[in-house]
């Protein structure tokens, strides 16, 4: 396959390939807070992203880092952080706010071992569960989770793309191994990748709603700070407004849609691979670093006539069911 002469061939670790792909996604707002093994990622942003234009900011703690990023991103910037177990459990109510906000943002976490601050050099697959359920309420939300240093970079665009999109908070899974693995990558630029840019209101300042979504897949088109339009967020239950509303006629068609929105949009958001699954009578399930063990595996067992194949979700929320099935 020919390839353009934009891309590039580098030797990166998966959180050099994250945060490239965040770059050729259009990030311009990066908040976040130290913490092994997400820190080089953090590192790497700092001195390439404000040679772009973009922001790199600390905040003082993780809780501080995800609600500025939610700010940011209704202020009209591509806004991303980075965090392991720790921070992500800390990041949980400011998940919920993005959620509730429709405030579209991404945010990575190199998954190390738990519980609590547990082993921060080892790796852990451990925050499957709570970057889906960490926050409370009804919701919905897209994961991802690459195998590899190109899929780092891959998929952290499609997280911008699908954040944007859908307007919803989009995680990165990765684990310690993943992040810290060094390999050959192409990277594209941004005229080789789709980018998904902001769905603007069309309407005048006067006739401007926060929250009234396209019927036809439920998303508000926004206006941002400063451009002259009565916004009003809320992280009550709210109506088309905004306002405050506690009335079941308001909040169940309200939460119905944060789910429906990305069910809706399914396949556009659902990922997957499998390997030697056709005739498989015992198929392995894995994502990330362990995922690339088990394909060994796999094949070693193959090759000893058993019929052995792997299953590996990459969006692990949603779940690529139609595909396993």
């Amino acid at each position: 396959m020919m390839r353009s002469m934009y891309m590039r061939v580098e030797f990166l670790t998966s959180n050099e390939t994250c945060a490239e792909g965040a770059m050729a996604a259009g990030l311009n707002v990066y908040i976040g807070y130290p913490i092994t093994p997400s820190s080089d990622l953090f590192e790497y942003l700092a001195e390439k992203l404000p040679k772009r234009g973009g922001i790199v900011y600390q905040g003082e703690d993780e809780i501080a880092s995800i609600n500025a990023l939610v700010g940011a991103s209704l202020a009209g910037a591509k806004a991303m952080t980075a965090t392991s177990g720790p921070g992500l459990s800390l990041m949980q109510e400011g998940i919920g706010l993005a959620i509730m906000l429709e405030a579209p943002l991404v945010i990575v976490s190199d998954m190390r071992t738990g519980p609590s601050t547990g082993i921060a050099t080892q790796i852990g697959q451990g925050d499957i569960m709570q970057a889906r359920w960490g926050s409370h309420g009804p919701y919905n939300l897209v994961v991802y989770a690459p195998a590899s240093a190109q899929e780092a970079f891959d998929y952290t665009v499609k997280a911008f793309n699908t954040a944007v999109r859908l307007r919803v908070p989009v995680i990165v899974l990765m684990d310690a191994i993943l992040a810290h693995t060094r390999e050959k990558v192409v990277i594209k630029e941004p005229g080789e990748i789709e980018v998904v840019e902001f769905k603007k209101t069309k309407k005048h300042p006067g006739e401007y709603k926060p929250y009234e979504y396209d019927p036809d897949d439920l998303v508000p088109p926004i206006a941002f700070f400063g451009e002259g339009y009565k916004v009003l967020h809320e992280s009550l239950a709210h109506d088309e407004r905004g306002y405050y509303k506690t009335s079941p006629e308001v909040y169940r068609p309200l939460v119905e849609r944060f789910i429906e929105k990305v069910n809706r949009n399914r396949k556009y958001v659902v990922a997957s691979k499998d390997y030697y699954a056709d005739d498989a009578e015992t198929l392995f399930i894995a994502i990330g670093s362990v995922a690339r063990s088990t394909l060994a595996l796999v094949r070693d067992l193959r090759e000893s006539g058993l019929k052995v194949g792997l299953f590996r979700p990459i969006s692990i929320w949603p779940f690529d069911e139609d595909r396993f099935i």
